[in-house]
């Protein structure tokens, strides 16, 4: 994708939210008939409108495809929360790592596509600067670096700070590293513009689908989402991890730490989850999920996933990676339809029920796991591990409504159970671990962790993208690997997938600019190469 300049960004994108969109190639032709040029700008919707595709872009809503390229058929996979029931591209594909270059290009797309995020980020700071309205762009640069972030820890080395300057040969990557020192300086430039104003804001109010202008809660999520990226690079760099996180914890604003404070993004559409779940049965529960879920007699388990038709009265998950062959193109006697019947998605992503329109990218169990790793560290205002541990398992259970969490956080006897296929006995696979609920001070800090992130990965969900980077991370929750490995040796089975490579549509179009990103990765262009942040090695 060649980056084009910002003049021309204006003048192209900058009244785009006032149109019904079904093509990211399509032309956007003006209306004569609606809002103009003055009361577009004395409603702030010049500035206001684009904060909408920002919203529904992070993660997209719509067309439902487009998402199941961008996350699902990729991180919800690798994290170990969904897999696929039925085949796609003759059974060789992403999620067993025969890599498929048009699937794995849409994780980049979507952001940098003409209805995306980085380009709307762009018309909105243009606009603030040239109308003195700071606070605008103080939000575009927190949800600027919610949504970069999902991207780098996708691919790595990103088109970032070089995003709408000239060019004349090809766009330059910038690092990882680079990345996330930018993430840092934007938000600390946002939180700043954004403390000064009053709470509620009624010129942001009309755009915001998610706090309703309410300005402190912005703040708390601005926090919340630093701390969530200096324990990020808490392996690679522990000093700039600890000045961060410290940063964050010290903000007189605080951090999420209630489930109305959740960063759930009100975008009153149908949830993609809802389709691959509901419509085409293209989703299913994780052989791990039920391993974890059911191995701890989890309450929550029932109101993520429904009980399976194959095996009635219990979840039932699938591993991933399996080699199902597709009824299309294959053999048609030996497509495991009978999948389907393993555990669906639940309520909350079944049409025939009450589905949630709602997208959930940050909630306040993740800040008590994210501050009870924190102590492990030694951050000062962490608190106590085991205090955070405990309270982040109590609001998950809050979040769900699920009764018995003082009988589950004081579980010390469950761990996860060997899995069963009872369909193909060839998927069945041991326990990796025997991890329990109850938080032990004799533990050493290593299974400390694996607590904190095992019962992070379940308040999580489903939120694919940060489950994946977690694992990666620090090699928790244990995920069952592949069953098919078809990757030609480019990734360890045990070791797993660790990035996408950089997608066909960029390799195309700035072929220059991806040939330098591959000397930023310190390793070839393919899923085995870890990212700047995925240090091998134990965790303390």
């Amino acid at each position: 994708m060649k980056i084009i300049t910002r003049t021309i960004l204006i003048l192209t994108f900058g009244m785009s939210f006032l149109f019904s969109c079904t093509d990211d190639f399509e032309s956007l032709n003006r209306d004569p008939n609606g809002v103009t040029d003055d009361q577009s700008s004395g409603d702030f919707l010049d500035i206001g409108g684009p904060f909408s595709p920002i919203f529904q872009n992070i993660y997209r809503y719509d067309p439902a495809w487009h998402t199941q390229l961008q996350h699902n058929l990729n991180a919800d996979t690798f994290s170990g929360y969904m897999a696929p029931p039925l085949p796609f591209v003759k059974g060789v594909n992403t999620t067993n790592y025969g890599f498929v270059d048009f699937w794995d290009q849409w994780a980049w797309d979507v952001p940098y596509s003409s209805r995306g995020v980085m380009v709307n980020v762009e018309v909105i700071e243009s606009l603030a600067e040239e109308k003195n309205l700071p606070l605008f762009s103080a939000l575009a640069l927190v949800l600027k670096v919610e949504a970069m972030h999902r991207v780098t820890d996708v691919y790595g080395p990103i088109i970032y700070s070089n995003y709408g300057v000239d060019v004349v040969d090809f766009t330059q990557f910038d690092s990882q590293e680079e990345v996330y020192a930018q993430f840092f300086e934007e938000l600390d430039e946002a939180i700043a513009v954004l403390s000064q104003f009053d709470e509620d804001n009624k010129q942001f109010s009309a755009f915001d689908l998610v706090y309703d202008g309410n300005l402190p809660s912005w703040v708390k999520f601005a926090n919340t989402l630093r701390l969530r990226l200096a324990i990020r690079i808490s392996k690679v760099d522990p000093v700039k991890a600890k000045i961060e996180g410290e940063k964050a914890l010290a903000n007189s604003g605080g951090l999420i730490e209630t489930n109305n404070e959740n960063f759930i993004i009100k975008g009153g559409q149908t949830h993609p989850l809802t389709v691959f779940n509901s419509s085409w049965n293209d989703v299913r529960m994780n052989a791990s999920m039920e391993s974890i879920l059911v191995g701890y007699e989890d309450p929550r388990g029932t109101k993520m996933f429904q009980e399976s038709e194959v095996v009635e009265g219990t979840l039932k998950g699938l591993r991933g990676g399996m080699p199902l062959l597709d009824k299309y193109n294959g053999d048609d006697s030996q497509q495991k339809s009978d999948y389907v019947a393993f555990s669906k998605l639940g309520s909350t992503y079944d049409q025939s029920g009450d589905p949630t329109t709602d997208i959930q990218l940050m909630v306040a169990a993740e800040t008590y796991f994210l501050k009870a790793e924190a102590a492990l560290r030694g951050w000062a205002g962490a608190g106590n591990a085991r205090s955070n541990y405990e309270t982040g398992i109590a609001t998950s259970f809050s979040q769900y409504e699920a009764s018995g969490r003082t009988e589950y956080i004081n579980n010390s006897i469950n761990t996860p159970i060997d899995y069963i296929d009872p369909l193909t006995s060839s998927n069945n696979i041991e326990a990796l671990t025997d991890i329990k609920i109850a938080w032990d001070d004799a533990d050493d800090n290593e299974k400390k962790l694996e607590k904190i992130i095992t019962q992070k990965w379940i308040a999580m969900f489903p939120d694919g993208q940060e489950a994946w980077s977690e694992f990666r991370r620090t090699g928790y929750p244990k995920i069952f690997p592949v069953v098919v490995n078809n990757s030609d040796g480019t990734v360890d089975t045990d070791i797993q997938v660790r990035r996408l490579a950089f997608p066909a549509s960029e390799r195309n179009t700035n072929p220059q600019g991806v040939e330098a990103a591959r000397a930023l990765l310190k390793g070839p262009d393919n899923a085995g190469t870890r990212l700047w942040w995925d240090v091998p090695g134990g965790n303390f």
